[in-house]
């Protein structure tokens, strides 16, 4: 007779593979007895050593189901060669993300309703959908017309659409001289040039701005003015009128980041001063979930034409399901209570970075999940990457966010969203270490 626990084992390697995924459900008991030719009762041992492993979880009336794995133990900083910590993603994740998250979807998943969220769908969405998006982007006062809203399968996606839709195969984007990396493969593979812009402590510089479209005429510019990534700053309100200003005068328009826009929810966006000039593009992966792909972008009416050609033509239309979700979880409030618990989290973080990263050169908004660090002399952004990585940390050198890598600061970008905040402060705490020893003596180490 078999051993339940052998039977477990077996069972538990299929969810290790893969075979079972997280959310299968197993066969009632009396079936998988069958199946594997045991008896009823050792079924049941079967069943409960699985619970007591933590690989399944049973429901009342529904069975038994894989259980998604918990995260593995914290990575250990003298071992870099056995685990990394990641400071170079950004995914910010609150406890009570998942729980909040499946609440809402309960509905979603009845047959019926299923079956209607998984019909196809363009990328102006469904009516009520666009209410919802509109109550979702709106922040400072400012909330989008229904009617302007567009979908795509992320925000990436919208950025690139909203280039393709602005700027023809050889024009000329504008771009603060450091920007989001994507923008930069966006920028290669539809065959435009990026055209640095000159920043100060404040952000972009609007006659920066000028001077260069009286140089050289632009096509558009892409900027982030609300937590800025790499930077982690904001723009002055008098900055953000003073761009406006500037893209009115010039007739320009422009493509406004806003994917860490949530986090500071009390300021009205670019597209508030300048809607007529402005396409505002966001997403849910920051608020909501790294794997919850929705983009949102914003366009004024003489602009939409395009920019809906823009994500036709590169199959960048969203899925219904993922539309239906965001609609319920709007309704539901689910999406205001996660902005709300990200908000708090980051200032918990940044707290942490402040500490650990006391005496150093480090800029980092009080509600951002990244900062800015320029190393102390000596250090080379890539030396000091290198270092890094061989204690088992990963951050990322300034020269991925420039334009002209020539000219790339001596600073990284330290992402501080991912890891826990145990590991995350033991992390920068070492990364201080590092920064405080002389570059020759780490390389030599």
């Amino acid at each position: 007779m078999k051993d339940y626990r052998s039977v477990a084992d077996a069972v538990a390697e299929e969810i290790r593979a893969g075979t079972l995924r997280p959310g299968d459900r197993l066969p009632p008991q009396r079936a998988f007895a069958k199946r594997h030719g045991i008896a009823g009762s050792t079924a049941t041992r079967v069943y409960r050593e699985l619970a007591r492993r933590g690989l399944t979880v049973g429901e009342v009336g529904r069975g038994t189901f894989v259980r998604a794995t918990a995260d593995g133990p914290a990575p250990a900083l003298t071992e870099p060669a056995l685990a990394r910590i990641d400071l170079e993603l950004n995914h910010p994740v609150v406890p009570e993300q998942s729980a909040l998250l499946a609440e809402g979807l309960g509905g979603l998943l009845r047959p019926d309703a299923l079956a209607h969220a998984l019909r196809p769908v363009g990328a102006a969405g469904l009516p009520a959908v666009r209410e919802s998006a509109a109550a979702l982007l709106a922040r400072g006062g400012w909330r989008p017309d229904p009617a302007r809203i567009l979908f795509a399968g992320n925000g990436r996606q919208a950025v690139s659409a909203a280039v393709a839709a602005l700027v023809p195969p050889g024009g000329r984007l504008g771009v603060e001289e450091l920007t989001y990396p994507a923008i930069k493969a966006v920028a290669a593979r539809l065959g435009i040039t990026l055209v640095p812009l000159a920043m100060d402590a404040d952000g972009l510089v609007p006659r920066a701005l000028a001077r260069a479209h009286a140089a050289a005429p632009l096509h558009a510019v892409y900027v982030q003015p609300r937590v800025h990534n790499p930077l982690s700053l904001t723009l002055p309100e008098r900055r953000v009128v003073e761009l406006a200003e500037v893209l009115e005068r010039l007739a320009l328009p422009a493509v406004e980041d806003a994917i860490w826009g949530f986090l500071r929810d009390e300021l009205p966006p670019l597209a508030a001063y300048a809607p007529e000039r402005t396409v505002l593009v966001d997403s849910l992966s920051k608020r909501l979930a790294p794997g919850l792909t929705l983009g949102f972008a914003v366009a004024p009416a003489a602009l939409t034409p395009a920019l809906s050609a823009a994500l036709r033509a590169s199959g960048c239309t969203p899925m219904r399901f993922a539309l239906e979700a965001a609609h319920r979880w709007q309704q539901d409030g689910t999406v205001a209570e996660l902005a709300s618990a990200k908000r708090r989290e980051a200032v918990v973080r940044q707290e942490i970075a402040a500490r650990r990263l006391a005496g150093f050169d480090v800029r980092g908004d009080d509600r951002s999940f990244h900062c800015w660090w320029r190393l102390p002399g000596g250090w080379r952004a890539d030396t000091f990457v290198a270092a890094a990585a061989r204690l088992g940390i990963g951050v990322v050198p300034a020269a991925a966010f420039t334009v002209d890598d020539a000219h790339a600061p001596a600073a990284v970008r330290v992402g501080l969203a991912t890891p826990p905040r145990d590991v995350l402060a033991q992390a920068l705490g070492t990364l201080a270490d590092l920064a405080r020893t002389a570059p020759e003596d780490a390389v030599a180490d």
